[in-house]
């Protein structure tokens, strides 16, 4: 009886099953190319199909990527209408072949041996799921402080896919390699969660029984925003569907995703009491500003990103808290 990673298309080494690389982008002109480029330049021996879902773009993304599959045969565009991630994927995934699913992101560009050592790493553990570290790297020097910051402690907690750790079992991972069998089994993507799809689905692979594996040998470059305000949009929804998950599925919670909101409404009522009450009130204030800075120089190289730093990092705390707080009940519906 052949396993489920050795079932699709036949046309391959046995070691080397055949993969299907998803992906749904909007507005990607400027890192497209790069993210198919890497995908496509794999040493993985097997047949590679590459399934394109693009969302309405004001950029010139869909005309790259038809200029693409019109290169590149293993490229199959498709057009994802409402734009929305979980729905691009879904409909990528419903087209592919292939019995192993590689899913990356039109801001990221996967290693060489990204496939190779992820289809081995599934062979061997039986997950369902198999990602590793989502390694920041900036180009302008605002990107590399932010890159710095999305590789610290102090700037997104102690998640192992962004800042490393031993290999083995964990709640999420960034992207993914993925048993096809196991996204049927769960229905795919949740197509309700404009945002944090991964970590609500990779919650449902596990309720059902797989495993989600983080692997640190294996490494994707992960493209930072280039300017204050979108990296502000982009925390602010971060923290508020990461409040949907909660809501959605209650065991998901940890200090970990407490820790944004509870620091702000702690800045926040200190700013209050220290303005109406006493100055000593300032103290959390001045110690968090303090922790702040002393990480910004002791993380950062050079003047530039020292600089950058504690704005970026007091805006990705502040925006995940207050996106978290304010996220409406109403933003899932059943």
């Amino acid at each position: 009886m052949t396993s489920p990673l050795e079932q699709g298309n036949t046309a391959h080494l046995a070691n080397y099953p055949p993969v299907s690389i998803i992906l749904t982008v909007i507005n990607e002109a400027l890192h497209l190319r790069a993210a198919l480029r890497a995908a496509l330049s794999s040493n993985y021996q097997g047949e590679l199909e590459v399934i394109l879902a693009v969302g309405p773009s004001t950029d010139q993304t869909w005309q790259i990527a038809k200029e693409l599959a019109e290169q590149d045969s293993r490229i199959t565009v498709l057009e994802n209408t409402s734009g929305r991630t979980p729905s691009g994927l879904n409909a990528a995934l419903k087209m592919a072949k292939n019995q192993i699913v590689v899913r990356i992101d039109g801001h990221s560009e996967i290693d060489k041996d990204y496939i190779k050592k992820a289809v081995e790493t599934l062979k061997e553990t039986g997950a369902v799921n198999v990602g590793g570290i989502m390694f920041a790297q900036g180009t302008t020097s605002f990107e590399k402080a932010v890159a710095v910051a999305m590789r610290s402690p102090i700037g997104v907690g102690s998640s192992r896919f962004h800042i490393g750790g031993e290999a083995g079992p964990t709640d999420t991972v960034y992207l993914g390699v993925f048993q096809k069998s196991a996204l049927d089994a769960v229905g795919g993507y949740d197509e309700r969660f404009t945002r944090a799809q991964d970590w609500e689905l990779n919650y449902r692979l596990r309720k059902n029984g797989g495993v989600v594996y983080f692997d640190p040998e294996l490494k994707v470059i992960y493209r930072p925003r280039g300017s204050l305000k979108k990296l502000a949009l982009q925390y602010f929804e971060y923290g508020r569907w990461r409040r949907a998950v909660v809501r959605q599925h209650s065991r998901t919670i940890n200090f970990r995703y407490l820790a944004p909101p509870s620091n702000l409404i702690l800045q926040v009522v200190s700013l209050v009491l220290a303005l109406f009450v006493s100055s000593l009130f300032l103290i959390p204030i001045i110690s968090y500003l303090g922790a702040i800075t002393l990480a910004s120089l002791i993380i950062g190289k050079g003047l530039a990103q020292r600089i950058y730093l504690p704005i970026v990092l007091i805006f990705m705390h502040f925006c995940w808290g207050f996106g978290f707080i304010t996220s409406p009940r109403k933003l899932i519906t059943d």
